[in-house]
């Protein structure tokens, strides 16, 4: 069953023409990657899927429902949740109290657990679970968002740059991770521009440049294309 599956949507910003026709789909329990350098259309199209930004054309399926032209809250209702860009941690709230914020409608011992799956999943969360989150570096707060995106009934998450600004051997554990939450049933669409930590992570890869489609594949397909890697990437490996 497809997670996932965007067709043809073109999304605006006001007269702003940014996605032209964009299409991609991620199969339940697989890890997709939309890869793109910096303003190609990666963040937008997880705005679109979320109804933050509605597309005004095209069709989004989650789950074999089309959701395009929902509210934000509906769609987060189907089990979707995001990991941001630049987390969006609130700083004065303690590392649980982020946590919780990502929980509704939950009793108090479906909280406790909800909980405990997080500290399972970063152990360092729970060591600091009574800190402010401004206390935190930059690795526990991007180990803080995945954990608050998967409290409750999560089903797909869209992650949105997860690597941007982390030291190699931090961005190693959130690679284990994301295979983990996949081993334990979590589909996850990946837009990112980091081609070396996709390939570590991801079964299937878009390319986005300027808003809209130039390259779908396997992992096998994009590392023997240097031509893609070079145009839209800007690396080569």
């Amino acid at each position: 069953m497809k997670a996932l599956e965007v067709r043809n949507i073109d999304t605006y910003y006001g007269t702003s023409h940014v996605l032209h026709d964009v299409s991609l789909e991620v199969p339940e329990g697989r890890i997709v990657c939309l890869l793109g350098r910096n303003g190609a259309g990666k963040s937008t199209t997880i705005r679109s899927i979320m109804g933050m930004t509605s597309a005004a054309r095209g069709s989004i399926q989650i789950f074999g429902e089309e959701v395009r032209g929902w509210r934000s809250n509906l769609i987060y209702a189907k089990g979707v949740r995001v990991v941001p860009q630049g987390w969006h941690i609130f700083p004065m709230l303690s590392v649980e109290e982020n946590l919780c914020l990502g929980i509704i409608r939950l009793s108090a011992s479906e909280i406790s657990k909800e909980t405990e799956k997080a500290y399972e999943l970063f152990p360092i969360l729970r060591e600091r679970k009574r800190q402010k989150a401004s206390s935190l570096s930059g690795g526990e707060l991007q180990m803080l968002a995945i954990a608050r995106a998967i409290m409750g009934r999560a089903r797909l998450l869209l992650m949105d740059e997860p690597s941007e600004g982390l030291a190699p051997l931090v961005l190693a554990q959130i690679g284990k991770t994301i295979l983990e939450l996949k081993q334990n049933g979590m589909t996850i669409l990946l837009a990112e521009q980091n081609l070396h930590f996709t390939l570590q992570v991801a079964d299937y890869y878009h390319i986005i440049d300027n808003g809209a489609n130039v390259f779908s594949g396997g992992p096998k397909d994009l590392a023997v294309n240097k031509e893609v890697q070079v145009r839209y990437l800007g690396v080569g490996i």
